[in-house]
This record gives structure tokens, C-alpha cells and sequence, in this order.
């Protein structure tokens, strides 16, 4: 029986690595060299607490090139830190940047729906192309990600920024972000299904067509979500349009978290949201346990069928990491790890929802989905 398991799981991981190799010819990438983008981009970015990393973000969109009509508007939504101080001293009067100030966020919901809500309001571009303020974008990412979106015919696109991972916590759970949908997301087919469950986003770069946003809602419309990406993706397609994820890392960067307490706060606010359920956080962490975990933990006793799903596993990771930009040697041979840590943090998160001890930015998230 366990042998069965263990050639199951080993056999599992070959194929994830095969739907990688795929994947990585197949996933769409912003051009390095875009023609000039003629109509109204704006560039939004919700801020909170951020006066310690903004900087380096909002010079990177003050320095995007190709873009004839471009504005830059951040939204300070409640900062304590002195975010909106640093906007304007970063700015020093340059008229494309407005700073606007965002409405707390009803009881129990996160303010990042609300914040780019916000944002979205006050745009006047035709293209919406939302930042984190921990994001920094390369001089032709606006353009470049603006032709992505019209040369594609979509209605959203998510260039997936490069992760900038340097400590061990970060090196270990970092890279499973592009890893995951590299691996398990049909991506062509995704971009192609109306189906809500074929959608991957990273709100850490979003890009979207403003009368697309209109139509489905806008963020009005997943003001209760905690991964607010993927619920605008899936908002986005229900009302018709088309969208993807992207290989962003050739046009933007993101250091999202340095060490383990941040990696874990981070991940314990938004994880369980991610397995739609307790009954599906059990499968899904019983399905990564048993294709990533099993096969290696095999292979220390002397299974040969089991080293073979961990050297599939590795080589899985491998192809992620040189096609978004990580690092491939040695973290990929800590994978049967990095999957461990990633279920230990989808436990400390449900533990955390069924407490109702879940928080982000000092916010508590009761009411969110």
C-alpha cells in the first residue's frame, strides 16, 4: 500500500514538472521593447503604512518611458507613518501624481479593495494598472503591460513580478508563489475558460481595462475578500471578459516579506482563503503531502521509485525558478521543505480564522471571505 502511495506521488510530481515545461513556453510575457502606448494609462497604488518602502516604488513610476498620457495616483488609506509625507516629497510637485485619501473600510473587511476602489474612481486612464508599494516596475513595464493587455485581446493581465527572496524563510516560501500556478494551472486554457476556478492573479502588479473593471463590478465587487486579486480575476470573467496571469519578472520586482514572522503574518491573514473551505485545505494538503512530501521521505529509506519523484519534484522547481527569474540552485533541492513550511501555514491560518484572531494592517478581518 505505501509503495503505491509512494509511486503514485512520485509519478504525480513527474507530471506537474512535465505541465511546467509546458507552461513555461506557453505563458505569456510583456514584450522587452513595447511600442509608445497612445491612450490614458494611470497608475494606482493603495498605500498603508508604507512610508519605509514607497519611495523606491513611486520613483519607478515616475521613470516609465512610452507611455504618452500617463498620471500616478496613490492612496493614503489611513497611514500613522508619514506615507503620504514621503509621497510628496518623492513627487516634489511633479503634476502627474495625485495623492488621495482613502475611506476606512467597513468593520471586519480588509482596506485594500477599498483603497483601490478609490483609486479606480478618481482614474482617468483607459488602462488601470495597480501597484503594491512594495513593487518596483522597470522604465518600459507600464508600456510593455499596457501592449500586453491590447495585443492579447484581454480584459486583465497580471505580470507576476519577480519575488526577491534573500533569508531562509523567504528563500523557502517565496518561490512556491509562481511554482504553484506554473505547475498546476492550465494556463492557455485558463485564459480561454469562462470557469472562475481557473484564475491566478497577483495583485502585486494587476493591469486592467477600465470599462472591464466598470462592467464587473470593480473592487466594490470583492470588497470582503482578502485575496482581492484573484477574486477581481474571477469578477472580471463572470461578467464576460478575459484574463491571465503573466510572467512579469522581466519588468517588475517585489521584496514582499524578510524573515519567518513576516512570511508568517503575511500568509496567515490571506491562506485559508485560498482553499475555498476546511475540507478543501485538508485535501489540498493532503494531495502536497503526498506528491511533494512522501516521495523524498521515502527516499531517505532507500526507495528508488521515491527518489525519483523527488528528483521530479526538484526539476520542477528548477524550471519555475529559471523561467520567473529565482533562484534555481540549491533552493530547489529544499523543495519537499518548502512544501512542509507552506502546510504549516495553512494550518497556522485556519487556526487563526476558526479563532477570529485574523488581522492585516492593525485591521481586523472578521467579515472577510
Amino acid at each position: 500500500m505505501l509503495g503505491a502511495l509512494v509511486a503514485g506521488g512520485s509519478a504525480a510530481a513527474a507530471l506537474g514538472t512535465a505541465h511546467a515545461l509546458v507552461n513555461s513556453r506557453l505563458v505569456r510575457t510583456p514584450p522587452a521593447d513595447p511600442p509608445p502606448c497612445r491612450e490614458p494609462v494611470s497608475l494606482l497604488v493603495p498605500a498603508r503604512d508604507e512610508a519605509h518602502r514607497i519611495a523606491p516604488t513611486l520613483r519607478s513610476l515616475l521613470a516609465q518611458r512610452g507611455v504618452l498620457d500617463l498620471e500616478v495616483l496613490v492612496c493614503d488609506d489611513g497611514s500613522t507613518d508619514g506615507t503620504a509625507d514621503v509621497v510628496r516629497a518623492v513627487a516634489a510637485g511633479d503634476p502627474r501624481v495625485r495623492l488621495v485619501t482613502g475611506s476606512p473600510p467597513p468593520a471586519g473587511l480588509p482596506g485594500k479593495p477599498a483603497a483601490c476602489a478609490r483609486l479606480a474612481a478618481e482614474a482617468r486612464g483607459r488602462v488601470l494598472v495597480f501597484v503594491d508599494a512594495d513593487v518596483v516596475l522597470a522604465p518600459h513595464a507600464a508600456a510593455a503591460a499596457a501592449d500586453l493587455l491590447r495585443s492579447a485581446g484581454l480584459d486583465a493581465v497580471s505580470p507576476f513580478p519577480r519575488q526577491l527572496a534573500d533569508d531562509p524563510a523567504t528563500r523557502l516560501v517565496q518561490p512556491l508563489l509562481q511554482w504553484s500556478w506554473l505547475v498546476f494551472l492550465p494556463l492557455r486554457l485558463a485564459e480561454r475558460s469562462p470557469r472562475e476556478s481557473l484564475s491566478a492573479a497577483n495583485g502585486q502588479f494587476f493591469v486592467v481595462d477600465a470599462e472591464a473593471l466598470r462592467r464587473c463590478g470593480g473592487f466594490e465587487a470583492v470588497a470582503d475578500a482578502v485575496l482581492d486579486d484573484i477574486a477581481l480575476m474571477r469578477a472580471v470573467k463572470r461578467s464576460g471578459g478575459r484574463g491571465a496571469v503573466a510572467d512579469g519578472s522581466g519588468v517588475a520586482e517585489c521584496r514582499m516579506y524578510r524573515g519567518w514572522s513576516e512570511v508568517a503574518a503575511g500568509y496567515e491573514k490571506s491562506l485559508w482563503a485560498a482553499t475555498g473551505g476546511p475540507v478543501g485545505a485538508v485535501l489540498l494538503a493532503a494531495a502536497l503531502a503526498w506528491v511533494f512530501v512522501l516521495p523524498p521521505v521515502a527516499a531517505l529509506v532507500g526507495s528508488r521509485v521515491g527518489l525519483l519523484g523527488y528528483a521530479a519534484a526538484v526539476a520542477g522547481r528548477v524550471v519555475t525558478a529559471r523561467r520567473t527569474g529565482g533562484r534555481a540552485w540549491p533552493d530547489a533541492l529544499a523543495h519537499p521543505v518548502s512544501v512542509a513550511a507552506l502546510l504549516r501555514l495553512l494550518a497556522r491560518s485556519w487556526r487563526a480564522r476558526r479563532a477570529g484572531t485574523l488581522t492585516w494592517k492593525n485591521r481586523p478581518l472578521h467579515g472577510s471571505r
